[in-house]
């Protein structure tokens, strides 16, 4: 009862500070819980309770936290006391600290040193000699996609022209959707994602034979818009995927082995300065 009592004290003054919006300016240092020498401090437990809680949420909160809390700290104690092989967690604590600086400072040398431009000429030959290791993971599409009102004048031409390949279709699909279209997306050049533009349909117009990715043309209507989508070509799961669409992964894999070979080089000269300077030692038998 009095923890309930302390922790709807804390609640309250949690539920304050998000009300005015204010975060405190000084940490209250007053002792909660204490455990042998460990303590838990009002600061610490205000500092892992997340801002704009409700009172009753605070206070389930810190409850959940100081019990999680008490819990680690008397599981140490016990563990402390009943494993032997203490020797065995220090030097994995410390290979897990020196792996930390490791990592550390190599990211910081990568950062200050390691530009990630990568030519364009780089990323498209990469993208030549492994193509067929580039594989598209969802469906891609070329074509025409647009939303008409119900209402729209020529509404029947536009039910042609976007159907056509021709040069005339096209302008006079773009001029008359600029002024009666809702959505007009040309797409014909660049490679789309399919489920993207289906979601562009209203969703109780749809049904699964729709969503078969395939050159084709798919009409809908409601009582307001006609829903014309012309998929002029595809892609499916498992093609090769177009340069434009990789070119991110394979800037990323070329920044990466950058990346390796800059630290294998960073490592060997490390090493090479060392053994100039007599800093290593090594033991025959």
């Amino acid at each position: 009862m009095i923890v309930r009592n302390i922790l709807l004290v804390i609640a309250v003054s949690f539920f304050t500070v998000a009300c005015n919006k204010a975060p405190l300016k000084v940490k209250n240092s007053a002792a909660l819980v204490k455990i042998g020498n460990k303590v838990l401090y009002r600061s610490d437990l205000e500092e892992n309770i997340p801002a704009g809680l409700s009172k009753e949420d605070s206070i389930i909160a810190s409850e959940h936290f100081i019990r999680s809390w008490v819990n680690d700290i008397l599981l140490y104690n016990i563990a402390v006391k009943n494993l032997s092989d203490k020797g065995k967690i220090d030097r994995m604590v410390e290979d897990y600290r020196r792996s930390l600086f490791i990592y550390q400072y190599e990211e910081r040398l990568v950062n200050e040193r390691l530009t990630k431009e990568i030519d364009e000429q780089a990323l498209y030959d990469y993208y030549n000699q492994n193509k067929d290791k580039l594989q598209v993971e969802r469906p891609l599409i070329q074509g025409i996609f647009l939303k008409v009102p119900v209402s729209a004048p020529q509404l029947k031409e536009m039910r042609l022209w976007y159907k056509s390949t021709t040069s005339d279709a096209r302008e006079n699909l773009e001029k008359n959707s600029a002024g009666n279209a809702v959505i007009y997306d040309y797409f014909v050049d660049t490679w789309t994602d399919f489920n993207s533009v289906m979601d562009k349909f209203p969703k109780d117009l749809l049904n699964r034979a729709d969503f078969a990715v395939r050159k084709k043309t798919l009409e809908k209507q409601d009582d307001d818009y006609f829903y014309l989508l012309n998929i002029t070509d595809c892609l499916l799961p498992g093609d090769n995927a177009p340069y434009e669409n990789a070119k991110e992964t394979v800037k990323e894999i070329l920044i990466n082995q950058r990346k390796i070979e800059f630290l294998k080089k960073t490592q060997d000269e490390l090493y090479q300065r060392a053994l100039d300077k007599d800093e290593i030692q090594f033991y025959n038998e």
